[in-house]
């Protein structure tokens, strides 16, 4: 059997790369039928995939419209294809062509490998560069975006200010206790004076 595999990492990827039209394509390759995935490809351990990989048979032929879609480095890559070609099944990479044991393919697949995790590696070397960039603008906040604006912030801490207790507050403004003791001593300590400073 020709059988594919469609991959992508979330459900919200780029139409070039979503799952139908992985599908789309392999299936006008001549895939049999289309085993489908949404799981990040950061791991081997891709339950479909392996599950996939095991059931395979020598003259089966394994169709995946791009090498990333089942590698994700060089060394995996060419474990695999070595596993799955040593046991008679045929990889054939849709962009690439198809994966064998002669002198011709095995340049080809080690070429394309490496191109591949190349390629990954510029794009973490990128989304680097710019963490670094965002953390050099003005206001930048690192982690989660914060749940409650700042006027939310202001206004609990204004109703705590008044007499509310945290419970009451909580209930009100729907800002957690916990949230709340935190953020009145993150602005206690703000407006801590300095040691050394402001004393006459």
């Amino acid at each position: 059997m020709k059988i594919g595999y469609a991959r992508v990492s979330t459900k919200s990827q780029e139409t070039n790369t979503s799952l139908e039209s992985q599908k789309k394509q392999l299936l006008q390759a001549g895939a049999d039928k289309v085993v489908e995935e949404v799981y990040t490809g950061t791991t081997m351990d891709r339950p479909a995939f392996t599950a996939l990989v095991g059931s395979l048979q020598a003259g089966d032929e394994l169709m995946v419209t791009k090498l990333d879609r089942f590698a994700r480095t060089a060394s995996e890559g060419m474990e695999l294809c070595e596993e799955l070609i040593n046991r008679g099944v045929t990889v054939n990479v849709l962009n690439m062509g198809v994966l064998d044991n002669s002198l011709t393919g095995k340049l080809i697949r080690n070429i394309f490998l490496c191109f591949a995790e190349y390629e990954r590696d510029m794009i973490h070397e990128r989304m680097s560069e710019g963490r670094v960039a965002a953390r050099l603008r003005p206001g930048y906040r690192d982690g989660r975006k914060p749940k409650f604006t700042t006027y939310q912030m202001d206004h609990a801490m204004e109703l705590h200010a008044q007499g509310q207790s945290y419970a009451q507050v909580e209930r009100i403004t729907g800002i957690s206790k916990r949230s709340l003791i935190r953020e009145m001593h993150r602005r206690q300590d703000n407006t801590a004076v300095p040691s050394g400073k402001g004393l006459v």
